[in-house]
């Protein structure tokens, strides 16, 4: 059975998802809708990506992703269609995809075969949804419109770093209020050396100095740090909000410190 996901921005109190399901399934009924997230930020690409990123690996070869964020159309940007590592995307090629492919993007297209001209305010019904039900049905890309080289490209915010200090960012805030940031254990380890560290939180009154693989290695109410199963550095407090608490927010800076 063919899998069609939706990320969104259109929160749950509107007809928007209502209106693409119905639309996806009167045109092909054997096809298994999931619902990966309806609670992106207004426009928030980078969040976007950073959710669909972490997520769509975990799902079959061959399932179509729609995403629908920051899709309204202009004269520079066009809808694309995508395969990448097996799998299918579909939406605006607004950097949100640049952010999400790493690797060899196998076929690019520009959607041709589905129109928005009736309603431009709305492409994920009359542009999306018929491309995924045309991929579900086992259809070609190439199909779709014209292919491309290349997609519009984001350069992801990087950690910086010297022989002894990482300085990173937080580029997510989950529903617990829990920090990710751009430090990846790979880096951590490769510029760590096994060596001891200092993480310092906002300012050098917050710091932590061990990973833990558990969130209840550290008390209730501590903080802590460990790595998600994105293999990022997590900054937390076991059972509290610590983006409440100390006031974090995207762009945040950590600043990790190694000890010879």
């Amino acid at each position: 059975m063919a899998i069609i996901t939706l990320t969104t921005d259109w929160k749950l109190n509107d007809f928007y998802l209502g209106a693409v399901k119905g639309s996806i399934f009167s045109s092909y009924p054997e096809v298994q809708i999931v619902d990966i997230n309806h609670q992106i930020s207004a426009f928030n690409t980078a969040q976007a990506a950073f959710i669909l990123k972490n997520s769509f690996g975990y799902f079959p070869k061959g399932t179509i992703h729609i995403i629908d964020v920051n899709s309204e159309p202009s004269d520079h940007i066009s809808y694309i269609a995508l395969q990448y590592l097996g799998h299918f995307f579909i939406g605006t090629d607004n950097g949100c995809f640049g952010l999400i492919c790493k690797d060899t993007i196998e076929t690019i297209v520009r959607i041709e075969k589905f129109s928005d001209e009736e309603c431009r305010t709305f492409p994920a019904l009359h542009v999306f949804a018929p491309a995924a039900v045309h991929l579900a049905m086992g259809n070609k890309l190439s199909e779709l419109g014209t292919l491309l080289s290349d997609i519009n490209r984001q350069t992801p915010l990087r950690a910086t770093i010297d022989e002894a200090v990482i300085v990173g960012s937080v580029i997510y805030i989950d529903s617990y209020q829990n920090a990710i940031t751009n430090v990846s254990k790979e880096l951590f380890d490769r510029i760590g050396r096994g060596r001891r560290f200092e993480i310092f939180v906002q300012s050098n009154h917050y710091k932590i100095a061990k990973i833990n693989s558990t969130y209840n290695e550290t008390s209730s109410g501590e903080l802590l740090a460990l790595f998600n199963s994105a293999e990022l550095l997590e900054i937390a407090i076991n059972k509290g909000n610590i983006a409440e608490l100390l006031n974090l927010s995207i762009n945040s800076n950590i600043r990790i410190k190694f000890f010879d």
